[in-house]
C-alpha cells in the first residue's frame, strides 16, 4: 500500500501546487498596456495597482487598486471577475459575475459616467461583443456630491443573453432604502421603498417612509408617485428629471400637516418656525452639472402654519416698545401663519405675510438673501391701552439674529404724542399717526 501513500502525497502535492501557483503567476506586466488602451477609450488618465489569477474557489481573476481621472473622480477598490471556465475554449466568452467592491464616485465621475453613455448610445449600431456577462455587483459603493454623500450600498444587475438588463436593485446595509428596476420594453419600472432614512442630497431631513413609483429612459427619469410621511405630516407629487441636454429638473407636491421645527432648524440653529405646514410647492432647475442644479433651483408656493411659535422675535413687544435701535429675540406664537413663497437664487422672498394671533395681527414682506440677512416691512396691529394700533416695522439682521424696528415716522410720530398726551395713550396715538404718515409716503425708500 506504499504506492497508494506515495500517489497521495503526489496528488496532495499537485492541488498544493495548483492553489499556489496562481499566486506566484503575476499579471502586472501587462498593467501599463491595459491602462494606456482604457485610458484612450475612455479620455482619462486610468491607474491600476496589480493584476493577479487565482484558481479557488473558481478560476477568476482580481484587479486591484483602479483609479479613473486626475483627481480620481472614480475608484474601484477591487474588481473579481469570474468567467465561465467552458466558454474560454469557444469564440464567445461568458462571463459569470464582475464583483467590484468598494467603488467611490465623485461628482465629477458621475458627470463623466453620464458623457460616457451619451457616446456610447450615439454609436450605432454596435458592434457585435465577444462576450457577455451575466452579472455585476457592487458591495459598499460610495457616491460623494461636494459635501454630501450616498452610501454605503449594494448594487446587483442581472443580464440576459442579449446583454441587457433583466433586473437590477440598490439597497442599503440596513435595509432602509431599497431600489428595484425592471425592464419594459424600451422603458425601465422603478419601485423604491425607504423607512428612517434621511436623504443624501440637501437639508438632512429624515423620511419615516417613503414609497416611489417610477419609469426610466435612456434620457430621463420620471418619478409619477412619490408618497412619504414625514415629521407627523404626508407629502405626496411627482418629479421629473431629464440630463439629455444639459440637467432639468420639475416637480411639484403637496405638503400636509408637517411640523415644521425640525425643517427650519436646518436653515438656522438658533431661529425657527414650529407649527403644522399646508404647502404645493412647484419647483424647477437646469443646470450643465449636477453640482450646480441647486444654485439654479426656483420653487414658488402659497403656504400656511398653523398653531406655532415664531422664535427669536416678539413682534408684540417690538411694536408696543418701540426702540429706535430695534428688537430682538424672543418669541411670537400665532393661529395662522400664511403667504406666498418665492425661492430663487439661493434666496428667499415672502410675500402677502399675514400672522394672526388673539391679539396681534400682522402682514407685510420679508425677503432672506443667499448670505442669510433679512430685509423688509411688516405692519403689526396691536392692542395697546385699549386701543388698536398699527405699527410699521422695519426688518433686519440675519436669520440667525432678527431684528425689528420702528421706522423714522413712526419714531417721530411716537415722540410727538408723548409730548403732548404723555406716556401710554399719546405714545399709542402718536405712533398710530406715524404709522399713517410712513405709509402714505411708503414708496420712498426709507433709510434704515
Amino acid at each position: 500500500m506504499k504506492w497508494f501513500k506515495r500517489i497521495l502525497v503526489l496528488i496532495g502535492l499537485l492541488l498544493a501546487l495548483a492553489v499556489a501557483l496562481p499566486f506566484f503567476i503575476s499579471l502586472n506586466d501587462y498593467i501599463p498596456r491595459i491602462e494606456r488602451e482604457v485610458s484612450v477609450k475612455l479620455k482619462e488618465p486610468v491607474t491600476i495597482k496589480s493584476i493577479r489569477f487565482a484558481s479557488l474557489p473558481t478560476p477568476h481573476i482580481s484587479v486591484d487598486g483602479i483609479s479613473i481621472g486626475t483627481t480620481e473622480d472614480i475608484i474601484l477598490g477591487k474588481i473579481v471577475v469570474t468567467p465561465d471556465i467552458f466558454s474560454l475554449l469557444q469564440s464567445h466568452i461568458v462571463i459569470k459575475s464582475i464583483e467590484i467592491d468598494s467603488p467611490v464616485i465623485t461628482q465629477k465621475g458621475i458627470d463623466k459616467l453620464t458623457e460616457w453613455s451619451k457616446a456610447d448610445a450615439a454609436h450605432s449600431p454596435q458592434e457585435p461583443t465577444q462576450y457577455r456577462v451575466e452579472s455585476i455587483r457592487l458591495s459598499n459603493a460610495l457616491m460623494n456630491f461636494d459635501k454630501k454623500s450616498f452610501g454605503p450600498f449594494d448594487a446587483r444587475i442581472n443580464l440576459d443573453s442579449n446583454g441587457k438588463p433583466e433586473n437590477a436593485s440598490i439597497t442599503t446595509p440596513d435595509d432602509t432604502l431599497k431600489i428595484f428596476i425592471k425592464p419594459d420594453q424600451s422603458n425601465y419600472l422603478i419601485d423604491a421603498s425607504a423607512k428612517k432614512w434621511t436623504l443624501p442630497i440637501g437639508p438632512q431631513i429624515e423620511l419615516d417612509e417613503l414609497s416611489i413609483r417610477g419609469v426610466a429612459t435612456i434620457k430621463d427619469i420620471e418619478l409619477s408617485q412619490i408618497s412619504c410621511k414625514l415629521y407627523g405630516g404626508t407629502v405626496n407629487g411627482k418629479i421629473l428629471f431629464s440630463w439629455q441636454n444639459g440637467f432639468k429638473l420639475s416637480g411639484n407636491l403637496n405638503i400636509s400637516q408637517v411640523e415644521m421645527q425640525k425643517i427650519a432648524s436646518m436653515l438656522s440653529s438658533k431661529t425657527h418656525i414650529s407649527g403644522k405646514l399646508d404647502a404645493k410647492p412647484v419647483f424647477s432647475a437646469s443646470a450643465g452639472t449636477v453640482d450646480k442644479m441647486m444654485n439654479t433651483l426656483h420653487m414658488e408656493t402659497h403656504f400656511n402654519v398653523k398653531n406655532g411659535v415664531l422664535y427669536g422675535v416678539d413682534i408684540q413687544q417690538a411694536a408696543t416698545h418701540l426702540i429706535k435701535k430695534g428688537s430682538s429675540g424672543g418669541v411670537t406664537r400665532f393661529d395662522q401663519l400664511s403667504g406666498h413663497l418665492v425661492m430663487a437664487h439661493r434666496g428667499y422672498s415672502f410675500t402677502q405675510l399675514k400672522i394672526a394671533s388673539g391679539t396681534l395681527a400682522v402682514e407685510g414682506n420679508v425677503d432672506i438673501s443667499p448670505k442669510k440677512d433679512l430685509s423688509g416691512r411688516i405692519n403689526a396691529q396691536v392692542k395697546a391701552v385699549g386701543m388698536s394700533t398699527t405699527v410699521p416695522l422695519n426688518v433686519g439682521g440675519t436669520i440667525d439674529s432678527p431684528l425689528l424696528y420702528p421706522t423714522g415716522a413712526t419714531i417721530a410720530g411716537a415722540a410727538v404724542g408723548t409730548a403732548i398726551m404723555g406716556p401710554g395713550v399719546g405714545t399709542s396715538v402718536g405712533a398710530k399717526v406715524g404709522g399713517w404718515v410712513g405709509n402714505l409716503f411708503g414708496n420712498k425708500k426709507e433709510k434704515k
